[in-house]
């Protein structure tokens, strides 16, 4: 017999949204290090606010939430928002009930400028390797360091001449710019709408883009990022981010390793790792020149480990381009990339630490 479409709808529903996720479901061992991580940072997150004035979004929301949009690729705080309204995962993951209104989307994204003016990102990333310390998934001796190119949300069209006004072109959003046969540098040339974002390529026969660099400072055991840096992108951006984050990372002061690839093999950057007591587990760029690693390093067996599993770096930016949104920056600016850097990272240490305790269950 054909069933009816017609279907009178409860009047009471007895349930919570602990009920709809699965017990064996990956985001709950997700949550409870989450909870875990911002109960550790409450009372910085209290310190943010008055004692007096109307109740906000509660930082805990926001910085869940945040950490949602980086986990299931949500491209905007608007997108979230919608979802929220009818997704019963993201409301069991931020504490809400089934018949709690979702937060406006202005409101959501006001409210993250304090989260930007706070700093809160790199404590939140900061809280979540040290929850990996405590759990003794990190590495205090070997460590990788590597950057890439992330696409800045800017067009060709809007790169003009420093001392001119933009170009002359059609009507609309994406007006006709012929700029063929000139001559573009960054020294001369600027985007109107991101003036931050700087010409960029990866090599020779690339094409150019309007880029920003993104930097990882991961460990070796477990393949935790530990530290994220997003800079303007230019000819020196990954070693001089490299010496950046070895200054601020955290944890004893001892002689490391520090593995990277070919890029890092010049002679002004070893003597500076030298002179931060780094051995620098560098790859050998030998081609017609000579590599400013000798044998003294080469020749130890950690050498040879560290130059395997530096490769793991990869993964990392792998998911922040694919899983986190980053094959397209879509902020403007390195101060709000930089959170969405922090953010992005965190979420790829829960997952990576979830994953970790699972297989070792």
């Amino acid at each position: 017999m054909r069933g009816r479409t017609e279907r009178q709808a409860p009047m009471l529903l007895g349930v919570s949204t602990e009920e709809f996720i699965p017990k064996d479901h990956p985001i709950r061992r997700i949550r409870e290090l989450t909870d875990t991580v911002l109960e550790r940072l409450s009372p910085q997150l209290s310190a943010m606010y008055s004692t007096i004035g109307r109740p906000s979004v509660p930082p805990e929301h926001l910085i869940k939430g945040t950490l949602l949009m980086a986990l299931y690729t949500i491209r905007s705080e608007r997108q979230f928002c919608e979802r929220l309204r009818y997704d019963l995962l993201f409301k069991w993951f931020l504490g809400l009930t089934i018949t709690e209104p979702a937060f406006d989307a202005t409101s959501f994204t006001k409210n993250r400028e304090r989260l930007l003016s706070q700093e809160i990102a790199m404590a939140v990333l900061g809280e979540v390797t040290r929850e990996a310390r405590r759990r003794r998934l990190v590495s205090e001796d070997h460590f990788t360091v590597d950057g890439t190119l992330l696409q800045a949300w800017a067009s060709l069209k809007s790169v003009h001449p420093r001392e001119q006004g933009p170009p002359a072109g059609g009507s609309g959003k994406n007006p006709d710019v012929n700029f063929h046969g000139q001559s573009r540098t960054n020294d001369t040339h600027v985007s109107r709408t991101d003036p931050e974002a700087r010409l960029a390529r990866k090599g020779r026969g690339q094409e150019t883009r309007l880029c920003f660099s993104g930097h990882i400072l991961m460990e070796n055991r477990s393949g935790l990022i530990l530290d994220v840096l997003v800079t303007q992108a230019s000819g020196t951006a990954e070693r001089d981010a490299a010496l950046v984050l070895l200054d601020r990372r955290k944890g004893p002061r001892k002689r490391i390793t520090l593995g990277a690839d070919k890029g890092y093999d010049t002679r002004a950057f070893i003597e500076e790792l030298r002179q931060r007591a780094v051995t620098p587990h560098i790859a050998q760029n030998t081609s017609r020149r000579r590599s400013a690693i000798d044998g003294r390093t080469t020749h130890h067996a950690g050498y040879a480990v560290s130059q395997r599993i530096r490769k793991r770096v990869e993964e990392c930016f792998g998911w922040t381009k694919t899983v986190g949104g980053g094959r397209k920056l879509r902020y403007i600016g390195v101060r709000k990339n930089q959170l969405w850097a922090a953010f992005t990272a965190a979420a790829f240490n829960l997952v990576r630490m979830a994953n970790i305790e699972a297989q070792t269950a």
